[in-house]
């Protein structure tokens, strides 16, 4: 005799447990309904009577509908593929509804649609045991998966078209998942008849909270912030602030070797995040295990710009920033030259300021140039691109114009975007409907410690690089010349990560074969940060390497040069640093921090500690 099951039964026990105390059900009820209306005066009150910064716009939304009846238009050119397409989602859902009736009957049935690998939305047990939840969650697969095939199915879209489409697409599917509503997710089904609604209540508690810690934009605590403190269990290597001006302050490392490389070595981080992703706990710490190495070390702190540093453009942060870092550096250490190190923005102001000096035909203070995921050319810059177009930079400007600068939580809520699926969804589940706070995480303690974007280097940045790519075209006119990466020299180590979704290895490779002197190209497992902050004895992630020159015939791809590449395993920290003892003189007594220019305060300043 087949056994059937009830597909609501999980909510069998559920009901009985709130029957056992329908007071304390009551009494959460009305604090969820008396909370709600807190939460929604004070929406009311922040956009004051306008969309929050984070909204659709009218113009966003008219250009999303243009995109999809653009791509609709060349379906109907198809008839063909679209009946099949069409005829293969029906076939689908015939099976699935097949598939649930032998499960509700007990029998098994095979999956019609499976998540990916890894995809930790579908983990919880009754995703796969009740027929419920089943079914919700292989309709939504079933569904996405076609949708995302019948776009790869889509024949004339131009790239960037194709790009925009497939982004929007990523968005909206990942917004649709079952786990991201309370009624369709087992886990908080089980939680709030458990707690007979005290998860919604504490969730809206936590909504609240973190309203009340946002501008225009919502920031979804990703972490628990009061765990961390910069100075205390985050950027903990010791070092002394040797020198400092209006935009960053320097710092130099205390050595732990007797002997230390005689050149000195610099740190040039982005300025859209704090430096510290390379010194977070020790173990983790790439800035540390330079130090270690035997290298005298030193970091760039940016400042946190407020609006009297609007006008500070592209062109100050090379010249009063890395330039500045440079000199102070060599004047420290008496020395004649340094290897620089310039990691994603970062690394594009540095290969500017090396176009710069061989434009002037001067030597310059840099001996070698290391490039963390910087991009050069900006053809295939990624998802990021896909923000920058002329209407979004007139609207970017307009929105700093106000201010003097982009709010850091702007530039964090994109990025967030980027990676929808493990950035956001997972926090608005955890902390809104079970009610949770979110664990301590190092990383993403930095990640949400945003700093804000001074306007007229902002603007430059996106319009310049991004947008009219002219670096890669040898059309950037900065500091009175055109910049020609061609004529750079310098020996340069370039570093891509295999998964990055901001400085995608494709384009990282392209820029790297722009330079005119030798190159030393790597690719790492991973992505944007996980890739870099890699270290030994802790990284799962491999590291490929390749003997030929990037200009050998074989190597004028990524994919070429990675065909003829060997994996290593491990960190790619020690073959760097092996590189790096090429550039950098004979040993030399270890040097104390600001022995020559003299010690403004202890590492890691007080820049740092400035939030947005």
């Amino acid at each position: 005799m087949q056994k059937h099951v009830d597909p609501t039964s999980a909510y069998v026990d559920a009901n009985q447990a709130l029957g056992t105390n329908p007071d304390a059900v009551a009494r959460n009820m009305l604090k969820l309904m008396q909370q709600s209306s807190a939460v929604m005066a004070k929406l009311v009150e922040k956009s004051s009577g306008k969309p929050a910064a984070s909204a659709p716009s009218a113009s966003e939304m008219a250009d999303a509908a243009k995109l999809w009846a653009g791509i609709g238009q060349h379906w109907m050119q198809d008839p063909g593929l679209l009946t099949a397409m069409q005829t293969e989602l029906t076939r689908g859902y015939f099976e699935l509804w097949q598939h649930t009736a032998q499960k509700m009957l007990g029998q098994p049935a095979a999956d019609v649609a499976k998540p990916e690998a890894g995809d930790n939305r579908f983990k919880d047990a009754d995703w796969e045991k009740n027929p419920y939840f089943d079914f919700w969650k292989q309709s939504y697969l079933l569904t996405s998966q076609w949708a995302t095939k019948a776009l790869d199915a889509t024949q004339g879209l131009d790239e960037r078209t194709r790009a925009q489409a497939e982004f929007a697409l990523k968005q909206m599917l990942t917004a649709m998942s079952p786990s991201n509503y309370a009624a369709t997710n087992p886990e908080v089904v089980r939680e709030t008849f458990k707690s007979q609604g005290a998860n919604l209540v504490a969730g809206m508690e936590n909504l609240a909270s973190d309203l009340a810690r946002s501008g225009d934009t919502l920031k979804i605590s990703q972490t628990d912030t009061s765990a961390f403190e910069v100075g205390r269990n985050v950027a903990t290597t010791p070092g002394k602030v040797i020198f400092q001006n209006e935009l960053f302050q320097l710092i130099q490392y205390t050595p732990t070797t007797a002997k230390v490389h005689e050149v000195p070595f610099v740190i040039v981080p982005p300025w859209i995040n704090k430096f510290y992703i390379l010194d977070l706990t020790a173990e983790k710490s790439f800035i540390k295990y330079v130090v270690d190495q035997g290298f005298t070390t030193f970091v760039v702190s940016w400042v946190n710009p407020d609006a009297k540093l609007a006008g500070k453009t592209f062109e100050d942060y090379m010249t009063d920033g890395l330039m500045e870092a440079a000199e102070a550096a060599k004047r420290e250490c008496k020395s004649k030259k340094v290897n620089i190190l310039g990691y994603c923005i970062g690394g594009t102001l540095l290969a500017t300021a090396l176009g710069v000096l061989a434009a002037k035909r001067q030597a310059g203070p840099f001996n070698s140039a290391t490039f963390l995921v910087a991009q050069k050319d900006f053809t295939k810059a990624g998802d990021l691109k896909l923000f920058i177009d002329e209407q979004q930079l007139q609207s970017i400007a307009t929105m700093m114009k106000e201010k003097g600068y982009l709010d850091g939580a702007n530039m964090a809520s994109v990025f967030n975007m980027l990676r929808p699926k493990d950035l956001i969804w997972p926090y608005i589940v955890n902390n809104y409907m079970l009610g949770k706070k979110p664990p301590p995480f190092d990383l993403l303690y930095w990640n949400q410690d945003s700093t804000r974007l001074p306007a007229a280097n902002h603007n430059f940045y996106l319009r310049e690089f991004y947008y009219e790519n002219k670096l890669a075209l040898g059309k950037l006119k900065i500091a009175d010349v055109t910049v020609d990466l061609s004529k750079v020299k310098v020996p340069v180590f370039e570093l891509a990560t295999r998964e990055d979704h901001i400085s995608p290895p494709k384009s990282v490779y392209t820029g790297a074969k722009m330079f005119g002197g030798p190159v030393e190209f790597v690719l790492a497992g991973s992505g944007h940060i996980a890739g870099v902050v890699s270290a030994p004895g802790k990284t799962k992630y491999p590291y490929w390497v390749n003997k030929r020159p990037l200009n050998h015939p074989e190597c004028a791809t990524l994919d070429g040069w990675l065909e003829g590449a060997k994996e290593v395993k491990g960190s790619w920290w020690p073959h760097w640093t092996k590189w790096l003892a090429q550039y950098s003189g004979t040993m030399v007594a270890a040097r104390k921090p600001g022995a020559k220019l003299g010690v403004i305060e202890d590492a890691p300043g007080s820049y740092v500690k400035v939030k947005a």
